[in-house]
C-alpha cells in the first residue's frame, strides 16, 4: 500500500525553547532504417510496461522478515512515534527509513545492472532479415526481463516495499523533513553531536529557515557538539554539485589545472548522476497516467503508448532534477553545456590543446552554430597546429551518446504531444527546432521568446538595496572627513572616511599584526587561502587579549584593536541611519603579503568578487542569502592602516562581476564602509609586492549573531578590574527551535547560475 503522509506543524510544547537551559547557550544522431525505428518505439512502449509489470509484487519468500521494507511505511510509523514523545522509537524508525530507501535504490540499479542480458537472444533478432515475428521476439524479451528483474528485486524488497510511494512523501524526503524530526528527537535524547548534524542536513535543503538557522547558532554554542558535527549527510547524493563549486572556486583564482581536472570531474558526475536518475526511472514501478490522455476503454497500444511516454517524460526530468541544487526550487538551464563551457576554456588555460578541442567540439553538439564556440574552436586549431582530426579531438562518446539518447527522446515525446494529447515541457534550452513538429513550433518558439525575455528583463532591472540603510548621516567623530560618497563611488550605500585613526595608531596596529598574527587564521591554517601568489595572516581581538594577559604583546594595543572597532561601529550607525541597534559581528585584522619571486604575469585577484552576505551567481545576476554565506551581516568595513606595497585595492562591481563602479586605494586612516548585501559586490586586486594590512569588521541588526569572542574579551578584562567598553547586548534568551514543515518555507527566487562558495572568513 502506498501512504500519504500529511505533514504537521510543530505543536508549542515540543518547541526546543528549553535548549537554552541545557546548557551554556551563548549532436548529429546516428542514421537507422524506417523499420527500425517502429522498433525503438516499440520498444519504449513494451519497456515501459515491462517495468510496470516487474514491479508488480510477488509472493513473499520464506526470508521476508530480512527484506526491506516500504519506507513510507517506517517513516510514517517514526512521525507518529515522535508525536507520542517515544523519542528512542522514532529515532530508530526515522533512521531506518532514511537507510531503507537509499538501499532500496541500490536495489534497483543492482538488478537493473544484472539484468541487461536478459533477453538479449530475442531482442537481438529484432532487426533481422526475418523480422516478421519482430512483436513476437519483443515479447519474449521483455518477458525475460521481466522475469530476471522480478526475481532479483524480490529477493531484496517485500512486495509492499516494491509500490510506489504518494507524493507527499516523496516531497518529504526531497525536502529532507526527515532530518527535521531527527533534530529534536535527538536533543531530547540528549545526542547533541547527532542533533546538529540532522539540523543541518536539514537547512541545507531549507536555507530560508530562519527556526532552524537559530537551532544551528544554538547548537555551535553547547558543550560537547563539535565542528565535524556540521557535515551534510546527504552529501554523497550531491558530489556533482560539491565538485562544481570547487572547479569555480579554482577557476576564481586562476588555478587553471586544478580547475580543469575539477570541471572534467564534475561534468562526468553529472553525467553519472543523470544515469543513476534514469535507472531509477526505468526500475522503479509505474502507475498508469490517468491525467495523461489514458482512457479505460483504450487498447493495449493506447495504454502501452501513454505508460512509455511516462517513461521517457522521467527520463528527460532527470536534466532538470539533477541541475536543481538543495533548497532551489528551479534547476539551473543548461547545467551541463555550462560545465562544458567553463572546462574548455580551463584546460586551454592549462595548456591541455587537444582537450580543449575535444571539450569545445563536445560543447558545438548542443550549439553547433556559436559564434563564441566557433571562434574558440578556430583560436584552439590554430594553437595546437598539425592533425585536429586526431581521435583526441574528437567530441567525447559520452556526450555523443547523451545527445543522440535525448532527440530521440524529445523526438517521441513531442509526437505524443501532436498525435496523443500528452503534454510535455522541455527542460533543455538547446533543443534544436526541427525536433518539434510543425504544428507545435510556433508554441515552441513564443515560449523561447518569453525565456529569452526574462532573462534580458533581469539583466536591466535597476539595483535597490533594501538593507534598511540610508547614507548621508552625521559624521560624529571630530576629524573625521568623507573622501567619496554613493555618487562618486556610482553606488548606493557606499562611503570612504579619512582620518579614522592616526598615523602613530597605525604603526600600533601593524606591530601587534607582526608580533602576533598568525598564518591562515580563520582558514584552518591555510596560508594562500585565495591565491598561491600570497600569503595571509590573522588577528582576532579575543586572541590579541589572550596574547596579553601573557605577555606577549603589549595590553594597551590588544585593547586598541578592540577600541577601533566601537569607534567604526559608531561612525557607520550614525551615518548610514541605521534604524535599529548594530552589533558588532567579526573583528580581523588581517595582512596579505606578497610571495617574492611569484609575481611574474599575475592574472589573479587578492580576492575574488564577492558579496559579503549572498552566493553571488554572476552569470544570473542572482545573489543566495543561504550557507555557506554570511547571512547576518548587514554592514561592512575595511579601515586600513598602510599603503607602502603595490596593488591591493578595494574595487566595487555590478552583479555580474565584470563591470567595475569604483575603486578605492589604501591608506592609514582610510575608511571604507557599505551595505553588505547584494548592492555592492566587491574584490581586492593583487598584492604584488609589499604586505598590505587592514582591520576587517562586519555589523549584524541581529543580537544573537554579535562576536562572542568580543564578549569573552571583554569578561577577561572585567576579571582583571580593568574598565570594559559597554557590551553590545546581553545573550538572547531562549532556545534553538524546531523547523516548520519545509513546505511553507520554500524559497521564491531562481536560480539559473553557479553560486559562489566562500571561504571560513571572508577578509578584504
Amino acid at each position: 500500500m502506498a501512504l500519504s503522509f500529511i505533514p504537521q506543524i510543530f505543536p508549542e510544547s515540543l518547541l526546543l525553547s528549553e535548549l537554552s537551559s541545557a546548557g551554556s547557550v551563548p549532436l548529429t544522431m546516428a542514421p537507422h532504417s524506417d523499420h527500425f525505428t517502429v522498433y525503438v518505439a516499440f520498444h519504449f512502449a513494451i519497456l515501459a510496461l515491462l517495468n510496470f509489470s516487474s514491479a508488480t509484487p510477488g509472493r513473499g519468500g520464506p526470508h521476508v522478515v530480512a527484506l526491506l521494507q516500504p519506507y513510507d511505511l517506517l517513516y510514517y510509523t517514526g512521525v507518529r512515534s515522535y508525536f507520542d514523545e517515544e523519542w528512542l522509537k522514532a529515532a530508530e524508525l526515522l533512521e531506518k527509513a532514511i537507510i531503507t530507501k537509499e538501499s532500496l535504490f541500490k536495489v534497483r540499479r543492482r538488478c537493473h545492472d544484472d539484468c541487461v542480458a536478459a533477453g538479449s537472444d530475442a531482442f537481438n533478432e529484432l532487426d533481422s532479415e526475418g523480422g516478421r515475428l519482430w512483436d513476437l521476439w519483443t515479447l519474449d524479451w521483455v518477458q525475460q526481463k521481466a522475469e530476471c528483474l522480478r526475481f532479483c528485486i524480490g529477493r531484496s524488497v517485500t512486495p509492499a516495499g516494491q509500490l510506489p510511494v504518494s507524493t507527499d512523501i516523496e516531497y518529504e524526503f526531497s525536502s529532507r523533513n526527515p532530518y527535521n524530526f531527527l533534530q529534536v528527537t535527538y536533543y531530547k535524547l540528549e545526542k547533541l553531536q547527532k542533533a546538529a548534524s540532522a539540523a543541518h542536513t536539514y537547512f541545507v535543503a531549507n536555507p530560508s529557515h530562519l527556526e532552524m538557522r537559530n537551532n544551528i547558532e544554538k547548537y555551535r554554542r553547547m558543550e560537547g557538539v563539535t565542528e565535524e558535527a556540521f557535515q551534510d549527510r546527504e552529501l554523497e547524493n550531491e558530489k556533482h554539485w560539491v565538485l562544481y563549486d570547487s572547479a569555480v572556486q579554482y577557476e576564481a583564482s586562476s588555478e587553471w589545472l586544478q580547475a580543469a581536472e575539477t570541471w572534467k570531474a564534475s561534468v562526468n558526475e553529472t553525467l553519472r548522476h543523470t544515469d543513476e536518475c534514469r535507472v531509477q526511472c526505468e526500475v522503479a514501478s509505474q502507475r498508469l497516467p490517468e491525467d495523461r490522455g489514458v482512457d479505460s476503454n483504450d487498447g493495449v497500444y493506447e495504454k502501452a503508448a501513454a505508460l512509455s511516454l511516462s517513461l521517457l517524460l522521467c527520463r528527460q526530468s532527470c536534466v532538470t532534477q539533477v541541475a536543481t541544487r538543495p533548497g532551489r526550487i528551479s534547476s539551473q538551464e543548461d547545467f551541463l553545456p555550462t560545465q562544458l563551457d567553463h572546462l574548455h576554456i580551463a584546460q586551454f588555460k592549462a595548456g591541455d590543446i587537444s582537450g580543449a578541442v575535444q571539450t569545445l567540439r563536445s560543447l558545438l553538439l548542443f550549439y553547433p552554430s556559436d559564434k563564441d564556440s566557433l571562434d574558440n574552436l578556430q583560436l584552439y586549431y590554430e594553437t595546437l597546429g598539425g592533425d585536429t582530426e586526431s581521435p583526441d579531438t574528437q567530441p567525447a562518446q559520452e556526450i555523443v551518446r547523451y545527445i543522440s539518447r535525448a532527440l530521440e527522446e524529445k523526438s517521441l515525446l513531442y509526437f505524443g504531444m501532436e498525435n496523443l494529447d500528452f503534454s510535455f515541457t522541455d527542460p533543455d534550452l538547446w533543443t534544436p527546432e526541427d525536433v518539434v513538429p510543425e504544428s507545435l513550433r510556433n508554441n515552441w518558439r513564443a515560449e523561447k521568446e518569453k525565456i529569452n525575455d526574462k532573462i534580458k528583463e533581469g539583466e536591466q532591472k535597476e539595483e535597490v538595496d533594501d538593507s534598511g540603510f540610508y547614507s548621508g548621516g552625521p559624521v560624529l567623530q571630530v576629524g573625521v572627513t568623507i573622501t567619496m560618497d554613493d555618487q562618486v563611488m556610482n553606488g548606493t550605500n557606499r562611503v570612504v572616511f579619512d582620518g579614522v585613526i592616526t598615523e602613530k595608531e597605525c604603526d600600533r596596529i601593524l606591530q601587534l599584526a607582526t608580533a602576533a598574527a598568525s598564518a591562515g587564521d580563520g582558514y584552518r591554517g591555510r596560508r594562500s587561502p585565495h591565491t598561491p601568489h600570497e600569503t595571509f595572516e590573522g588577528l582576532t581581538v579575543l586572541r590579541a587579549v589572550k596574547l596579553a594577559q601573557d605577555g606577549m604583546v603589549n595590553q594597551s594595543d590588544a585593547r586598541l584593536l578592540h577600541e577601533l572597532g566601537e569607534r567604526v561601529k559608531v561612525l557607520l550607525h550614525s551615518y548610514f541611519r541605521s534604524p535599529s541597534g548594530l552589533f558588532t559581528s567579526f573583528t580581523h585584522l588581517v595582512c596579505r603579503s606578497a610571495v617574492a619571486g611569484d609575481q611574474e604575469g599575475r592574472l589573479d585577484l587578492s580576492h575574488p568578487v564577492h558579496v559579503d552576505n549572498c552566493l553571488l551567481e554572476p552569470e544570473t545576476n542572482q545573489c543566495w542569502r543561504e550557507p555557506p554565506a554570511f547571512i547576518h551581516r548587514d554592514l561592512s568595513a575595511i579601515l586600513y592602516l598602510n599603503d607602502n606595497f603595490n596593488g591591493g585595492e578595494l574595487f566595487f562591481t555590478n552583479r555580474e562581476a565584470k563591470t567595475i563602479t569604483a575603486r578605492v586605494k589604501p591608506s592609514c586612516g582610510r575608511l571604507v564602509g557599505f551595505s553588505s548585501g547584494p548592492v555592492n559586490p566587491h574584490g581586492v586586486t593583487a598584492v604584488t609586492s609589499g604586505r598590505r594590512c587592514a582591520l576587517a569588521l562586519w555589523f549584524t541588526k541581529e543580537k544573537m549573531y554579535r562576536d562572542m569572542e568580543r564578549e569573552e574579551a571583554e569578561a577577561m578584562w572585567a576579571a582583571d578590574g580593568q574598565s570594559v567598553v559597554k557590551k553590545d547586548g546581553e545573550e538572547p534568551e531562549g532556545g534553538a527551535t524546531p523547523a516548520r514543515n519545509a513546505r511553507s518555507q520554500a524559497p521564491t527566487e531562481r536560480s539559473r547560475g553557479r553560486g559562489r562558495v566562500t571561504g571560513r572568513k571572508d577578509e578584504l
